[in-house]
This record gives structure tokens, sequence and C-alpha cells, in this order.
């Protein structure tokens, strides 16, 4: 069972995941995510002549040609090799640039790409083909020696910090590696410092320490527990759990991931991506999974823990706007949204598959959202005989209107 409407941001995505994997077939890829592969082919032709729109269009033919000279024929043959060697040209772009970025998406830059192939093919056709402002690309360029200074300037001080490293046995954090710096005379910033030492992996010995995504606001309004650890539901669209989860990128950074989770079907009905944790990463969730199921939520209970975000007055006035029943757990008892907690684990678990962090912010969306969609659509669920949950969705509506 698929889904009959799709979101622009759904069909963006699915293009993105397209271009970023050039060697898998149009098939391959729409069956991971659950789509029809004519529609998904639609979508990439939708998006390539989009690109195509800034193309110079080929004139008319027979424009001031003598008519039965056969000049008329000479020029639309030229005219015609022209454009199919541009679009040619223009096809050869883009299949480096997809391996391009996809080799190192931490180093590698749209403007570092036409800095690096603006021989080849022209900085003017590049910035066209890419979607990127020549002027930006300029400026980018300009600021070049700027930029090697500065990383020249990052390689000296990571040097210093080695050996303070070194000579402390490797215990100094970036705290204490200040400290010493500027102990020694050097003026230095600790966000520098600490950023220096997160780019070369230099760590100083540490107690793990769980990244805290729920933060409890002291003054909310008290809301009952209405599930008392009962994770389950008798029909659809009538109980949800929600939570937020960190997803760690490789520049040490975090995107955070917030989820509503329909506790019969186990269906990801809506979720949310950011690299914030305001209260509109709860908000834009809720809405998403209101999407998914027509526009209304109304009678739904919605269960999460007591983080700031969820005992918002934003987030309030959404789930009455929504029609939407609040229940929180205990603060501080993670037990009382396991459902969710588990799965968050489930799906870092699958995705990273033992690493410890995706390699970019765009690595981890896309591979977030193949798996939040192969989820929905193919993954089989054990609480749900083996079913997928759009698919046990399904038979559950099948089931009801046969009652």
């Amino acid at each position: 069972m698929v889904m009959k409407v799709y979101s622009p941001e759904f069909k963006a995505d699915a293009v993105a995941l397209y271009l970023s994997e050039p060697g898998r077939t149009i098939r391959s890829v729409a069956d991971d995510l659950g789509v029809n592969h004519e529609t998904l082919r639609n979508w990439i032709s939708a998006h390539r002549a989009r690109q195509r729109e800034g193309a110079e269009s080929v004139p008319a033919a027979g424009s001031g040609a003598p008519i039965g000279s056969g000049t008329v024929l000479e020029q639309e043959n030229k005219q015609l090799r022209a454009r199919i060697r541009e679009l040619e040209l223009e096809r050869d772009i883009l299949r480096r640039a997809a391996k391009y970025f996809r080799r190192d998406e931490l180093v590698m830059s749209r403007f570092q790409f036409v800095e690096d192939h603006r021989d080849a093919f022209g900085v003017k056709r590049l910035c066209r083909v890419l979607e990127v402002s020549r002027s930006g690309f300029y400026r980018w360029l300009a600021a070049a020696p700027a930029r090697e200074a500065r990383r020249q300037a990052d390689d000296e001080l990571a040097d210093r910090i080695r050996a303070i490293h070194a000579e402390t046995d490797g215990t100094y954090g970036s705290p204490r590696v200040t400290a010493e710096l500027r102990h020694a005379g050097r003026r230095v910033n600790r966000k520098r410092v600490e950023r220096v030492m997160r780019e070369r992996g230099i760590v100083g010995v540490h107690l793990r320490r769980k990244v805290r995504t729920t933060v409890p606001e002291p003054s909310a309004v008290p809301v009952p527990d209405l599930l008392g650890r009962d994770f389950t539901a008798a029909r659809p669209n009538t109980r949800y759990v929600g939570d937020i989860t960190y997803l760690p990128i490789g520049d040490g950074q975090f995107l955070y991931l917030a989820t509503v989770l329909d506790l019969c079907s186990k269906r990801l009905v809506g979720w949310s991506i950011a690299d914030h944790m305001r209260t509109e990463l709860v908000t834009d969730a809720l809405k998403a999974a209101a999407a998914a199921r027509d526009g209304s939520l109304d009678g739904a209970v919605f269960h999460s823990d007591n983080g700031s975000q969820y005992v918002s007055k934003e987030f309030a006035d959404i789930c009455r706007e929504l029609g939407v029943t609040r229940s929180r757990g205990a603060v501080g008892t993670s037990a009382d949204n396991a459902a969710a907690e588990a799965f968050n684990a489930t799906l870092k678990r699958e995705t990273l598959q033992g690493a410890k962090r995706w390699p970019g912010a765009r690595a981890a969306r896309l591979a977030v959202f193949r798996w939040i969609t192969r989820y929905n659509t193919r993954r089989r669920h054990s609480a749900l005989n083996y079913l997928s949950p759009i698919e046990f969705e399904q038979r559950s509506v099948t089931l009801a209107l046969a009652a």
C-alpha cells in the first residue's frame, strides 16, 4: 500500500535521493520509497525540466534563410547539434557533481566543484547547471587567501594543542587546553580550541555523556498521564506518542528529529528534522501527522515527555487547534514514553549500522528519510504479525468496513 498524496518536500527528497546515488535505477529507488517507479520518473523529469528553464532556446527554424536552397535544413541541423552538445555537457556536469559531492560532503561544495572544473566547462555554464550565482562564486574565490591563512593558523594551533595533549597523557579536554595556552601567553578563544580539537580528533579523557534532548519546564501546567505505560491502541488515529532524538553528524554537531508514532499501527505518521530544538520542531511534526491523516487528529491522544517544547504554550495551542488531547509522563522517567524511545533507538541503530555519525547533514537527512519511508511502507513489524504499518492500517480499514 503506497501513499496517495505526496508533499512537495517528499518529492524533493525522493529526487535528491535518486540523484545522490547515480549507480541505482529509478525502479530500485522507487521500491525503497514505496512509490510507483513511473511516478518517481515523472518527478525526476519535472526536476530536470526546471533545471533547463534557464537554457538558451533554440532559434526558430528557417528564419531569414532562402526557401529551397538547403540553407534552412543546414541551419536547423547546426542548431540541433549545438543543443545536443550542450545537453550532453550538462549531463556530464551533473554526473560528475553527484560523485563529487557524495565522495566528501564535509570538504566539497558547489563553489569548489565550479573552481575545479571551470577550465573544462566554463564558470557560466557550471553555475547555471548547479544553480549557484556567479557573483557568489567569485566572492567565494576572492576569500580563498583568507581561508588559507585561517587554515594555516589552525594547523599551527593544532600542533601546539597536540603537544599539550601529549604532555598531559591525553587527559586534557578543550577547557584545560585553553587554560594551558593562555597561561603560556597565547590569547585564544575556547570555542576555537574546541573546534580545532574536534576537527582533528583530539579528545581528552571524559565520561561518556548522553546528549540531553528532554529539558523539563518547571513552570509547566500539569497534564495527566493518559496512557499509564499502556502503549497500545484499538484502532489507528486514536493514540500517539512522540519524542525528540538527536542525529549526530560529522562536524561534531547534531540534527534533531521529532516524531509522531501511531500506537495501533506503529506507523510514523508525522516527523520533522531541523538543526535546532525550538518548539516549531515538534509543532511541525504534529502538523505533518495531521496532514497525513487527511487534516484531522480530532479526538486523538498525544503522549510525550516533559520537554520544554511539549509543555510550551505554542504546542498546547496547536493541539487545541487540531483537537488533540495532551498526555505526559512523569518528569525524569523515560519508561513513561518507552514506545517513542524504542522507535528512536531502532531508527538510529538501523541507519547508522554501527557508525558513530553521518558524514554530513544531507547524508543524515536522506538516510532518515529513506528509512522512515521504508519503515512505513515495507518494513515488517513483529507486533503487527509481520505486516508493514501502512499495510496493517489498510487491512484494519478493510475489516472495519466488512464489519
